[in-house]
């Protein structure tokens, strides 16, 4: 596969993740936690907020194509 096309659709890819992940993650906030304490707020948040770059990860690596021998 070319290297532009492969750019393409991972750029495309990574943009459907941050946006699906972005409304879950927001979704079960406001269902899970609406009652619940700053500091599970501010857990959930820092951890949702740093989940989402292992699949990103994953793509920018098939973006980036096989390795060079």
């Amino acid at each position: 596969m070319p290297a532009r096309l492969r750019s393409f659709i991972g750029t495309i890819l990574i943009i459907c993740l941050v946006i699906f992940y972005a409304l879950a993650a927001t979704t079960i906030a406001t269902l899970l936690l609406g009652t619940s304490p700053w500091w599970v707020h501010l857990l959930y948040f820092l951890l949702s907020g740093l989940v989402w770059i292992l699949p990103a990860m994953l793509i920018i690596r098939w973006m980036a194509g096989p390795k060079p021998k």
